[in-house]
Order: structure tokens, then sequence, then C-alpha cells
């Protein structure tokens, strides 16, 4: 996929998602007095900490914003919108690999409800040696 440097933005939304997408100029887009904003492959920036031995580093991850459609073109309202910027040359490498691919992304399994499972007694008196670790001199448990 070769898009056009300028095309490829950062949006942010007022509810503090980033998404890296492409705008459509032209007749892909609608009117400038139009209230929503027509966004093609939006991928999701998932900031994700690792920590690495000089200290903790974000991990970014694109993932497709949309996961239950296959709709390529997302329009969404221009009031929840914050801003919206270029993407650096990193990001615009980064999403185009992503974009190639995007009627590929697998779409997210369903999770199932935890279900819930009771301790066995010999898990329960373990977990109870490890409390009583906490126990202070006078036998009173302080956990902060």
């Amino acid at each position: 996929m070769h898009q056009p440097q300028d095309s490829i933005k950062i949006i942010k939304l007022v509810s503090g998602e980033d998404v890296v997408t492409v705008l459509p100029t032209g007749k892909n887009q609608l009117p400038d007095n139009h209230q929503l904003l027509r966004l093609e492959k939006p991928l999701l920036i998932k900031y994700v900490p690792q920590m690495t031995l000089t200290g903790f580093k974000d991990y970014i991850a694109l993932i497709k914003w949309c996961s239950y459609t296959p709709d390529k073109i997302i329009t969404i309202p221009k009031n929840k919108i914050m801003t919206i910027t270029n993407a650096s040359t990193e990001m615009m490498a980064s999403y185009g690999v992503i974009a190639k691919n995007y009627d590929k992304q697998p779409t997210p399994l369903r999770q199932e409800k935890y279900k819930q499972q009771k301790f066995s007694d010999a898990e329960n008196e373990k977990i109870s040696e490890i409390f009583d670790d906490f126990d202070d001199d006078e036998g009173n448990t302080t956990l902060h």
C-alpha cells in the first residue's frame, strides 16, 4: 500500500484513544461543512509498557480499531476528535505494513466468562501460610 505521506494521520479522540489512519481526500471524503469524517483502515495505537534492563519502555502495537466489521472506511463525528497530526516516518512505515494486510487481520475471539473455581484444601492452606508470613510479632496482620 503506497499512500501519500501527508494522508497518513494520527487522530487523538476525546476518549483518549490514538488512531493512525489514512484520511481520504477529494470525492472520497465528506464535504468540509459535514459533521462526520471518513477514516480509511483505522488502526488503534496501543501502548504496552515493558520492563527492560534500563527501565520501563513503551511497546507500540497497531490493532484494527473496528474489529468486528469488514468495512475499510469508518465514519466518525468530528466533535469526537481532539487533534489530527501527521504521522512520523516510522509510524507511516509500521502503518503501511499492517494496513497492507488489513483484511487479513484476525477478528478477536469472544472472551468466555471467567469460571469460578474453589481452591482445594491444600491450596487454601498454602495461601494461609503465605499470609501468616506477613504477621507481625503480635500476631496482627497489616496489609498496606
